[in-house]
């Protein structure tokens, strides 16, 4: 049977409500909302300014202008606990459906393996954009509680208003949001190849934490720019006048061929694979 544009729709739709009500995502999402406040309220109990340098990127400008507490926070997310969140709901999205059962119905509805594939790549990258909006929303809104906000000065020492601001602050969540792209499409493949949520899951997480560490290793710089994560802090450029978008395009092509390669392994290895459950 030819698969029913009108039907995957309505799976996408579906496979959305799904991922949004679950109590575990909502999890995620609120403990991501806690790295901007935490952050926040512990610049403002120490009571003395940062001086420049100490600390992650713009935590010493956090005091001065609460806009810098989303783009703080953003920069000690990416490390580990943006990507483990991504880990958790790419690694689950066909091995979860494989150990519950529903794989097997799923597969008997009309839309190929293929579509079912993009749907749940698509839930993924969902997720990913909640992920960043929510922890960068946060951001502002206890920034703007607990500091001053005004103009923002950028690291070129430029000083924009704060609307020329805001739109820096959603291209970075794009820019962030792209930077994930690659690591949902390495956990979708590797949820092809278990029946065993956790054990993909874990594996993208290592994945992503092994990826960082080649990209510290001098030994080895040569390979850098086609790691997956080199561009994750790339926003910086974003931050700067003239604003640089040479490592948004770069970034845009390391993940694309990310999403190319293991889209393809997903991709093969889902619509070979024997569904017994």
């Amino acid at each position: 049977m030819l698969p029913n544009k009108s039907f995957a729709g309505s799976l996408m739709v579906s496979e959305l409500s799904v991922l949004f009500r679950r109590r575990r995502t909502w999890a995620m999402l609120f403990t991501i909302s806690l790295i901007p406040i935490f952050l926040a309220i512990a610049v403002k109990l120490s009571g003395s300014t940062i001086p420049p340098g100490e600390g992650p990127p713009f935590l010493d400008r956090v005091s001065q202008n609460g806009m810098f507490v989303g783009f703080t926070a953003m920069i000690l997310a990416i490390p580990l606990f943006l990507p483990l969140t991504i880990a958790v709901v790419a690694g689950d999205t066909i091995a979860g459906e494989a150990s519950t059962g529903t794989l097997r119905y799923l597969l008997i509805a009309p839309v190929n393996r293929a579509r079912l594939l993009l749907i749940k790549y698509f839930g993924s990258v969902a997720f990913a954009i909640a992920a960043t909006f929510t922890l960068m929303v946060t951001g502002i809104i206890i920034g703007a509680i607990l500091f001053p906000i005004g103009p923002v000065t950028l690291l070129s020492g430029d000083v924009i208003s704060i609307q020329a601001a805001l739109l820096r602050i959603f291209l970075v969540i794009i820019y962030v949001t792209i930077s994930l792209m690659g690591l949902c499409a390495i956990g979708l493949f590797l949820s092809t190849l278990t029946v065993i949520p956790v054990g993909a899951m874990a594996a993208t997480v290592v994945l992503s934490t092994l990826s960082q560490i080649l990209a510290t290793l001098p030994q080895i710089a040569a390979i850098h720019p086609y790691l997956f994560s080199y561009n994750w802090l790339g926003f910086a450029d974003l931050l700067r006048s003239p604003m640089s978008l040479h490592s948004f395009v770069t970034n845009i092509i390391v993940q694309l061929a990310y999403i190319a390669i293991f889209g393809s392994l997903a991709y093969s290895r889902f619509t070979s694979k024997d569904i017994l459950s």
